[in-house]
């Protein structure tokens, strides 16, 4: 009598029989005779294999325990190599993957190791895959789970990291007394442009200022002088003999008895004759 099996979407089943390989079955119904066949299932989902921590030694023979995850999954297509090309290949690649993580770490110094996670990780991924190719199995990441250098050297590293954060904090510092000191120093230099400006700007007002004025003071003499020429073109000159007159009189009264007489006095003096001479005539004819 038959045994039915139902297969999933994600597995397959080898069935052999009488021990020859009869192919890979599935998904779906699988008729199986007992003592005339035998079966044999692959999952091919994702599967998550945890590495166990080893101890590994970098290029600078540093010692450094790692553990890490690889997922890998059955290829479908070739899923018999799975059964026929390797037992238990579970077993298989955890085995290929702790040796395959010492040769990679073995090539690469303990400041790279602790940095370049990802790196290591690629390189661990292409040289599995390449060698779990031939069972059948790809591997599509792989993943550092914990680095753990030795406690000396984690000592170390604490008084580098200290080091180096007290170093960006002077340079960041400095940074910043340099950026206030030019800050200042931009607005002393605006401060003086400004003070320079005011300056300047004060010395032609004042200058304007004072070329206004005298432009008006001598606008106000040259006015003055036009209107006391303008005055003493209208005195007449029986006016300015009078005025000689009451001079001649000041004179005479004081205690001088010699007087210097300008030339022009003589023409004062026949004017002078001229007014008695009107004056006399007119008197007659009254």
């Amino acid at each position: 009598m038959g045994i039915i099996n139902f297969i999933r979407d994600y597995e397959r089943v080898a069935r052999f029989r009488l021990g020859r390989f009869e192919g890979m079955k599935g998904p779906g119904i699988v008729f199986s005779i007992p003592i005339l066949h035998q079966i044999q299932k692959v999952d091919t989902r994702t599967a998550v294999l945890e590495i166990p921590r080893q101890t590994n030694i970098t290029k600078d023979n540093a010692p450094i325990d790692i553990d890490f995850l690889v997922y890998m999954r059955v290829d479908i297509n070739e899923a018999h190599k799975a059964v026929l090309e390797v037992e238990h290949y579970t077993s298989a690649v955890v085995g290929l993957a702790t040796t395959t993580l010492r040769a990679v770490v073995g090539d690469i110094s303990l400041d790279d190791v602790l940095s370049q996670r990802e790196r290591i990780n690629e390189l661990i991924r292409t040289r599995l895959d390449q060698e779990t190719g031939r069972w059948g199995i790809k591997v599509t990441n792989v993943e550092i789970r914990e680095i753990e250098p030795p406690t000396d050297i984690q000592a170390a590293m604490t008084r580098q990291m200290s080091a180096e954060r007290m170093r960006r904090s002077m340079v960041l510092e400095a940074d910043g007394q340099k950026e206030a000191d030019i800050t200042v120093a931009e607005g002393q230099k605006q401060s003086e442009i400004l003070k320079a400006e005011g300056a300047k700007q004060s010395e032609i007002l004042k200058a304007e200022g004072d070329q206004q004025a005298a432009v008006l003071r001598a606008a106000g003499y040259s006015e003055a002088l036009q209107r006391i020429q303008d005055t003493a073109q209208g005195v007449g000159g029986n006016t300015m003999t009078l005025q000689y007159m009451d001079a001649l009189k000041e004179m005479a009264a004081g205690p001088a008895t010699k007087f210097v007489l300008p030339m022009e006095m003589t023409k004062l003096m026949g004017g002078i004759g001229n007014m008695m001479g009107i004056a006399t005539g007119e008197e007659e004819r009254n």
